[in-house]
């Protein structure tokens, strides 16, 4: 026969248990986990200190950066996006090469403060520009160059007239579009 305080203990310990269980536990530890495995030893506190005012630094250099090109007219910016043109006049293939080579891509506005950014670049220079946008695979209907559907427009009156055989878009000096065959030569601007 169990004494008393062996009934006390085996009701501590199954209420222990269940109380584990079901996670509703006032007060009373749990049972230690298994221990996890080691993770990457962080930088000493003088190095992760250098390394934030390193990036802190060059983010202040890269904004004053922006601001010098802005100021200059080299660049023009909607949002989080940066638009700049290198005066030259191409084809839209060659135009498209030189902002992948670049780093950007074709400008391709997606809204009306965009438009008005790259607007702004094509009347610095006072000739139509390309803009990122193709005719799809049926005829009439444009796309971004990533193949995506257009979310904004800005036509001109009476366009897109070119029946299938006008494949690239580009801007007037209005900031309206045209459908335009691809191999005319048009200012390039790209986006960042």
């Amino acid at each position: 026969m169990l004494s008393y305080s062996s009934y006390i203990l085996i009701a501590l310990a199954a209420l222990s248990v269940t109380c584990h269980a079901l996670s509703k536990c006032p007060e009373i530890s749990g049972l230690p986990g298994i221990p996890g495995r080691h993770g990457l030893k962080g930088l000493p506190d003088s190095l992760a200190t250098k390394h934030h005012n390193a990036l802190a630094n060059l983010k202040h250099r890269l904004l004053r950066l922006e601001a010098v090109l802005a100021l200059n007219g080299k660049i023009r910016k909607a949002g989080e996006k940066m638009f700049a043109s290198n005066g030259n006049k191409t084809d839209f293939a060659s135009a498209l090469q030189s902002c992948e080579k670049a780093g950007g891509t074709l400008a391709a506005p997606k809204n009306e403060e965009e438009n008005k950014a790259i607007m702004d670049i094509v009347k610095q220079h006072n000739q139509y520009a390309y803009v990122g946008i193709r005719m799809g695979e049926v005829s009439g209907q444009f796309k971004y160059l990533n193949g995506m559907a257009l979310n904004y427009v800005n036509w001109h009156k009476h366009e897109p007239n070119g029946k299938g055989k006008e494949k690239c878009v580009e801007m007037y000096t209005d900031g309206t579009w045209n459908d335009k065959k691809c191999n005319m030569n048009r200012l390039t601007i790209c986006k960042f």
